[in-house]
């Protein structure tokens, strides 16, 4: 078994989880097609409001799509052995982990791509005017955010409680990159909210300007990477 294959492990294990379809798929796309409708027919701004709220939600697709949703699978496969016999194989650590975030930031991927149509067609949000820096930054916090929910499964002590564990990442993801509205925040918070690699996502769609956003995602995969290195258990903790 190669990386390829925990590639498409990861994948396909992924769609026939229901309810991480629902969780991942379903309710994040809803928002990310559904708000930039709303705010397109029911405010004066129309599709100036529409792409606003539009590019804020790509946080929520980062945040659920890949955090979230690695969170929780590895989770569940930690806790239920999958993780451990898949390391009791010829497969190293790398490439199960690998295949697993390659998997996840894909899925992200295809989502962001559909929904970027999806508002284009209802709502008549432009596209990206560079498609291309926009596919490059996109993939880029697809994957750093897939690397960073991996890591974060040290945090969360039992499957059952991944979800509620991962929630305030999307809630904070979600206000600090506007895409539940205008929310008047501290000042000395809105620096902080600007380094979360999220938000580094958006402020580079919305402005073009990708050195900084570069930058912070990569600052991002460096601690993920060592917060793996040091942190991540392949089984559950022995009470």
């Amino acid at each position: 078994m190669s990386l390829a294959a925990t590639y498409r492990l990861g994948t396909r294990l992924f769609w026939r989880d229901k309810a991480m379809l629902f969780a991942s798929v379903v309710t994040p796309v809803g928002l990310a097609v559904g708000m930039p409708l709303l705010m397109r027919h029911v405010t004066t701004a129309g599709v100036p409001a529409a792409t606003t709220i539009f590019q804020g939600t790509l946080a929520v697709l980062l945040s659920i799509t890949a955090f979230m949703n690695i969170a929780v699978a590895l989770a569940n496969r930690r806790d239920q052995l999958v993780l451990k016999r898949l390391r009791a194989s010829e497969l190293t650590d790398t490439q199960i982990l690998a295949g697993q975030i390659a998997s996840t930031a894909t899925q992200t991927m295809a989502m962001i791509v559909i929904c970027t149509v999806a508002v284009r067609l209802v709502a008549d949000v432009p596209l990206p005017a560079d498609p291309l820096a926009f596919a490059a930054v996109t993939a880029a916090g697809s994957a750093v955010s897939s690397l960073l929910g991996a890591a974060y499964t040290a945090a969360i002590p039992r499957a059952e409680l991944a979800a509620a564990y991962t929630m305030p990442v999307f809630l904070v993801s979600g206000v600090a990159a506007g895409a539940m509205g205008p929310i008047p925040l501290p000042s000395w918070l809105e620096p902080v909210l600007e380094l979360l690699p999220t938000t580094a996502v958006v402020n580079a769609v919305k402005t073009g300007d990708l050195a900084g956003p570069v930058v912070v995602l990569a600052a991002w995969a460096v601690a993920g990477l060592a917060a793996i290195r040091l942190w991540f258990r392949w089984e559950p903790r022995r009470s």
